[in-house]
């Protein structure tokens, strides 16, 4: 229970005739009004205008990589469905046809509008498969269109092959042609058998 000495009674503040009638609220209203009447315009008339982006770190609509030979990048680790924090990619991973690696994704769904866009996906990919790119317009009329799987991501690459290239880097165990064939144990360089 409270006591009545712990109790504060606040009065209202007194207000002027000025305040009463919110004069010095519209003058400072007025005040900003006018201050910013004068400023630079930074409007853009989208969709016809467009602002230049840094396309290197925005993080816009998912692709799914090509490699030099045209097929499909991924290896179908699971690595960015398992670091994806809103869990919106499915893999579903198959033997390949391929001599130079072992899986590749049969399936490969995102759920765009689920993503978050936080770009983990691309972190965790040891082969650079799957890219953020600068492409920001993104209009579906249902929740199916805005599943992409694997076709509408290889499509998506190669639109913007272009406005943002493949990095393409050199990975350990990785080459630009593809992963290394395993012909036996390596050990590290400095341990037993060096």
């Amino acid at each position: 229970m409270i006591k009545d000495e712990d109790i504060i009674l606040i009065d209202d503040p007194r207000l002027t005739s000025a305040d009463k009638l919110y004069l010095p609220q519209v003058v400072m209203g007025l005040k900003t009004t006018f201050r910013h009447l004068f400023k630079k315009k930074l409007t853009v008339q989208y969709p016809e205008q467009r602002r230049a982006m840094r396309t290197e770190t925005y993080r816009g609509v998912h692709r799914l990589n090509r490699d030099e030979q045209g097929r499909v990048a991924c290896v179908a680790c699971f690595m960015c469905q398992t670091a994806c924090p809103a869990n919106c990619i499915h893999i579903v991973g198959a033997e390949a046809p391929w001599p130079d690696r072992e899986k590749y994704p049969v399936k490969f769904d995102i759920d765009e509008l689920r993503c978050i866009y936080c770009g983990m996906c691309e972190e965790a990919c040891p082969v650079d498969a799957i890219e953020l790119t600068p492409e920001y317009s993104l209009v579906g009329g249902s929740r199916e269109e805005m599943i992409f799987d694997r076709e509408k991501l290889l499509e998506m690459f190669d639109r913007t092959r272009d406005i943002k290239p493949r990095k393409n880097p050199r990975i350990t165990g990785y080459p630009v042609g593809g992963p290394i064939p395993r012909t036996g144990v390596q050990t590290p360089t400095g341990g037993p058998g060096a």
